[in-house]
């Protein structure tokens, strides 16, 4: 007996089946993708003290580089009041001889950071009041501003600690002073 050749219509519904993927196929590859897409965003996610303490840095270095920019712009005076646990921005306005808040509360620093500002080389004791109206970083309408320089630190021991640093004429930079408590 000779076996007959399946016809094409009899072929088909084989041919197709085996076209795709299944759903349990389909499933694992979007187990798989969702693991490693949940890593990722964990990994990058986890903000430690000392990224958020960096991040701090960069958050205040940008916004002294606005402010004199906007100073120089707008021909206006800024300045920064630090207290221990923050910094608010403020404007002079020349028409009541006074400077303005211009955000209605302080930037606050996580309770893990700690703050040191010094003017021209003297520290100078900040308190903790954040209605403190006097700014102790000046930024001129020329472009220029008080030299200072500004410890954010972590409070633990072998925390790390970075400063931001200007001589008045150019804008700060951010340094890496390393891990732990200076002696």
């Amino acid at each position: 007996m000779r076996r007959r050749k399946p016809s094409r219509a009899e072929l088909a519904p084989t041919w197709k089946a085996q076209h795709g993927f299944t759903l349990i196929e389909l499933l694992v590859v979007l187990v798989i993708l969702g693991s490693l897409i949940g890593l990722a965003v964990f990994s990058t996610g986890i903000a430690g003290p000392a990224r958020e303490l960096r991040s701090e840095a960069e958050r205040l270095n940008g916004l002294i580089g606005v402010l004199v920019d906007e100073a120089v712009l707008d021909n206006r005076e800024y300045g920064l009041s630090f207290t221990r646990e923050g910094y608010r921005v403020l404007r002079y306005d020349p028409q009541r001889s006074e400077w303005q808040t211009l955000d209605r509360q302080a930037h606050r620093l996580p309770d893990w950071a700690e703050l040191a500002f010094e003017v021209e080389g003297e520290a100078l004791s900040l308190t903790t009041d954040a209605s403190a109206d006097t700014p102790q970083l000046l930024i001129l309408s020329s472009g220029e501003l008080t030299p200072f320089r500004l410890r954010l630190a972590e409070r633990r021991r072998d925390g790390l600690r970075l400063q931001l640093s200007s001589d008045g004429f150019g804008l700060p930079r951010v340094e890496e002073l390393g891990m732990g408590r200076a002696r």
